[in-house]
């Protein structure tokens, strides 16, 4: 059976935590700054948790 390819768009966006949880960056953080509150930035340099929903198919692109 041939070797299992990580999808390299994922590797780079996507972590797993120890615990098994995918992690993944806020959209919206890189331009158009200047007309979003100071909160909304601030709360967008947090990362987040992937839905339930979307883990299998996240895991199909991260195999390890």
């Amino acid at each position: 059976m041939p070797k299992l390819k990580t999808n390299k768009g994922a590797r780079k966006r996507l972590k797993v935590t120890a615990k098994g949880k995918v992690k993944r960056g806020k959209e919206g953080a890189r331009h158009i700054l200047t007309k979003k509150s100071r909160k909304r930035k601030r709360s967008l340099r947090k990362g987040s948790i992937v839905d339930k929903a979307f883990e299998k198919k996240i895991r199909a692109l991260l195999p390890r």
